[in-house]
């Protein structure tokens, strides 16, 4: 992490710790990326844990649409980390190669499902007018419902929020495996 210390276990306190060890087991046994600089506040990142596993554990909208959302998102803010955590998850859950490849490089995908396509449009709206006109409203709460619909808006606030953290303090994108932070 190139603004902030990176803290150790060692060195967290008890309550620290517990969330600590909450946050590393659902995300690859330490708190990384967002959370590492989260966890300086222990308030915001136990916040920010509880909506991230509503958003993304818990997820009405399907793992690929989730998954979908976060790409675009992560590429707008250009937050790197962010867009590189999710590439093998949204590849997993089913987006083509050709999708992810289009949004990394700042291209409109090409879309075999129409889901996918609506969740694309919906996300990039909300981010470039920042608010969704009333026929792109209409058109993804008619195939979302309430729930999901609610769920996708929620989600990209969160990557945003994620990915502003990131950018703002220099959290650099895996390599390897291995976090670079």
């Amino acid at each position: 992490m190139a603004r902030l210390p990176a803290l150790t276990f060692d060195e967290l306190t008890p309550e620290q710790k517990k969330l600590w060890q909450e946050i590393g087991a659902v995300r690859s046994g330490s708190p990384g990326g967002p959370f590492a600089v989260w966890m300086h506040y222990p308030k915001i990142a136990e916040r920010a844990h509880l909506l991230g596993n509503a958003v993304r554990l818990e997820c009405k909208l399907g793992r690929r649409l989730l998954e979908l959302a976060v790409l675009v998102v992560a590429r707008h803010w250009n937050a790197e980390y962010v867009f590189a955590a999710h590439v093998p998850a949204g590849v997993q859950a089913g987006l083509s190669e050709a999708v992810v490849d289009a949004i990394r490089t700042h291209q409109s995908p090409v879309f075999d499902k129409d889901d996918e396509k609506l969740v694309y449009n919906t996300v990039r709206e909300l981010l470039e007018t920042k608010k969704l006109s009333d026929e792109t409203y209409e058109r993804a709460h008619k195939a979302l419902g309430t729930d999901k619909m609610i769920e996708l808006v929620a989600a990209v606030g969160f990557y945003m929020t994620a990915a502003a953290t990131v950018n703002a303090f220099g959290v650099g994108p895996r390599h390897e495996g291995k976090r670079l932070v």
